[in-house]
């Protein structure tokens, strides 16, 4: 971790410094790692690190939000929520849930273990029933609402289900686990705009754990291979799958099990960003009136090998995919672009991309935003997300 670390920082603290954004929104998912409890030296360190650096010290005011009540398997999601306010903007306002109303930032303050009861921020994990095969699943989201010069805006951390099996992806297109993604997010859009409280543009990023349509994805790749599968012997059930060429040897190209997905040349992956795979990146698709999503020039952000000499390098565990995104409601969108016409100041990218970050690549979303919505001649801000 102390390597990884070191790393990671640093190309963030590139980003921070080429964006130079007055309001940072840092979301993290899976905090800590899957051992939460012997990483809790780690989590400190590098909450320690961001709150002091030298790179964020024009930053004197600041927000982080660590769900670390991990001895909780009703409500924890291993969620990290930081916010980081630059010291030239003047009026930022947070908005109180349970009071509903706006209070003034100032300072720096870190909420951790039980979030439930901090009255500046929602957070919810996903009903058990919704994977039932998942029984430790840390998924949910954590909202928190800002408002900057008279412009109000919701941001949601957010971590949804993954793929268990490669196998059982493959079978239906969609697959299985893109309804369970779907029925999640569903969920979330119907939280953060129902009635309880006036409704405004939000932004929703994190690992939203997009696959590939896997069904489509292995057909293309293995258009003129013949499949061969292979069951356990006891139970019958297939294990394995493995596509070879007609000829050539009969050269394997691709082999499937739950988790592995090995094809012969990874540079599919890579070549233009990937882009000749976005067609299969379909989940969004189902959501295209609610949401918004500029457009992808980045390649697959999941599942890059953690060996930190291999910063490019995919592991053959899983189908690459954009899992990690930047996704926002249509009126954030007004937000976003309407200034793009003056200035060409909209990013929207991957960090570290020759650097090992772990095993995903963190995203980020970059814009100058002129808050007041409708008020021709307000001051414009530059604002930067990060997933």
């Amino acid at each position: 971790p102390e390597n990884l670390q070191k790393n990671w920082l640093r190309e963030f603290y590139q980003v921070v410094h080429t964006h130079k954004p007055h309001f940072m929104a840092l979301h993290c998912q899976e905090f800590g790692g899957k051992n939460y409890e012997a990483s809790m030296s780690h989590v400190d360190k590098f909450v320690k690190e961001l709150l002091s650096s030298d790179a964020m010290k024009e930053y004197n005011r600041a927000r982080v939000y660590l769900d670390e009540n991990y001895k909780s398997q009703e409500h924890f999601t291993a969620l990290g929520s930081f916010y980081f306010l630059h010291e030239s903007l003047k009026n930022i306002y947070q908005f109180d849930f349970k009071a509903k109303k706006y209070r003034k930032v100032t300072g720096k303050e870190i909420y951790s273990d039980t979030l439930e009861s901090t009255p500046m921020l929602e957070k919810e994990k996903f009903p058990q029933d919704y994977f039932p095969e998942c029984k430790w699943s840390r998924k949910g989201f954590i909202r928190t609402r800002w408002c900057i010069a008279d412009c109000a805006f919701d941001l949601v951390n957010i971590h949804l289900f993954h793929d268990a099996s490669n196998l059982v992806a493959w079978e239906t297109s969609p697959s299985v686990y893109s309804g369970i993604r779907h029925k999640a997010l569903g969920y979330v859009l119907d939280r953060i705009i129902d009635q309880r409280f006036e409704k405004v543009s939000y932004f929703v990023f994190g690992d939203f754990n997009f696959r590939l349509d896997s069904k489509s994805v292995v057909e293309t790749l293995c258009t003129k291979a013949t499949m061969q599968t292979v069951r356990a012997a006891d139970t019958n059930e297939v294990v394995k799958l493995i596509f070879r060429e007609s000829d050539n040897d009969r050269k394997v190209v691709l082999q499937l099990e739950k988790k592995l997905f090995d094809y012969f040349n990874q540079e599919v992956f890579r070549d233009d960003n990937g882009t000749a795979l976005l067609e299969f990146d379909k989940e969004l698709s189902v959501f295209k009136d609610r949401l918004y999503e500029l457009d992808i020039s980045f390649p697959p952000s999941y599942p890059y090998s953690e060996d930190s000499r291999q910063g490019e390098q995919y592991m053959n565990t899983r189908c690459p995919a954009w899992c990690d995104r930047i996704l926002m409601s249509l009126s954030a969108k007004e937000l976003v672009l309407r200034s793009e016409s003056e200035e060409k100041v909209v990013t929207y990218d991957h960090i570290g991309p020759n650097v090992c970050m772990g095993d995903h690549k963190p995203v980020f979303l970059a814009f100058r935003m002129a808050p007041g919505a409708g008020k021709p001649h307000a001051r414009v801000h530059k604002c930067c997300v990060v997933q």
